[in-house]
């Protein structure tokens, strides 16, 4: 039984709790889950919805105090059991400190976990939190990160500047201090289709899909979820490409065709565990 349990590494889960919605900690939770991730989660910030549909009462504690609950993992027992990290929606900037120290003892007690920074700060419709957030997303977590999850947005503000090709949001991402980054919402080579585009030193890997009008929120919570739960279990990074992008694909899909605006992975489980549908993936 020890040897079974130690086959399944635990994954951290970093992000915002939401009231309403299937986004941050609840999105990422439930799809590492059912992959057969153990979670610790912790919660960044209590939102009564997702920020980019309207303002809501924040609850975020006390700087200090995160910073110890940080400090107090870092210190775990069970810390060699982590194989990831995930950081998503932070509320505060001071928080990506205790971020990076964590990320920082995770690594020193396994040199082979997985940090995923997925650097939240807006969609198309602009900015949804304060730019210094924003900016200590920027300096402190996206240089120990080994994925970024920026979608085409993010991608824009950490480069400063307009991204609409495959080829910008390239040379973009590769000048990024993380090791790879994983752009979603990028364009595909038809003009109907988005993308998954995972982009390293020496190589960029696309897995394309239709584009789904009117998308519900939290797409790019489970792609991160998706993306790194693969991994952890023993899948190469096209491997983890392919199955992200198919198994979100399908979510989006079916929550879409409900109508609803928040991504319904309650009753879309099976899209998380084994998507009908799977996405080539193409080198560019």
């Amino acid at each position: 039984m020890k040897e079974e349990l130690a086959r399944y590494p635990t994954a951290v889960v970093i992000s915002s709790n939401v009231v309403r919605g299937s986004v941050g900690n609840r999105a990422v939770t439930l799809s590492l889950e059912l992959l057969g991730v153990p979670v610790w989660a912790v919660p960044t910030i209590v939102l009564a919805w997702h920020p980019g549909i309207s303002r809501s009462t924040r609850i975020v504690a006390p700087d200090d105090d995160f910073s110890s609950l940080m400090a107090d993992l870092a210190r775990a027992p069970w810390l060699p059991k982590v194989g990831g990290l995930i950081s998503g929606y932070l509320g505060s900037a001071e928080q990506a400190r205790g971020i990076a120290h964590l990320v920082g003892a995770m690594k020193a007690q396994n040199p082979e976990a997985i940090y995923v920074c997925d650097p939240v700060i807006g969609d198309l419709e602009g900015i949804y939190v304060p730019e210094e957030t924003a900016v200590a997303i920027r300096d402190r977590l996206l240089p120990l990160a080994d994925y970024a999850t920026p979608n085409r947005f993010e991608l824009a503000w950490l480069a400063d500047r307009t991204l609409e090709t495959q080829a910008e949001l390239i040379e973009a991402a590769r000048a990024l201090p993380c090791r790879n980054t994983l752009v979603t919402s990028a364009p595909g080579h038809a003009p109907t289709h988005l993308g998954n585009l995972l982009i390293s030193a020496n190589r960029s890997l696309l897995c394309e899909h239709p584009a789904i009008a009117h998308p519900p929120k939290g797409p790019g919570d489970v792609t991160g979820a998706v993306f790194l739960g693969q991994l952890l279990q023993g899948a190469s990074a096209e491997e983890a490409l392919s199955r992200a992008t198919s198994s979100v694909y399908e979510a989006v899909a079916s929550s879409a065709a409900r109508g609803s605006d928040e991504l319904m992975l309650e009753t879309d489980q099976a899209a998380i565990l084994c998507p009908r549908i799977r996405f080539g993936v193409t080198s560019i």
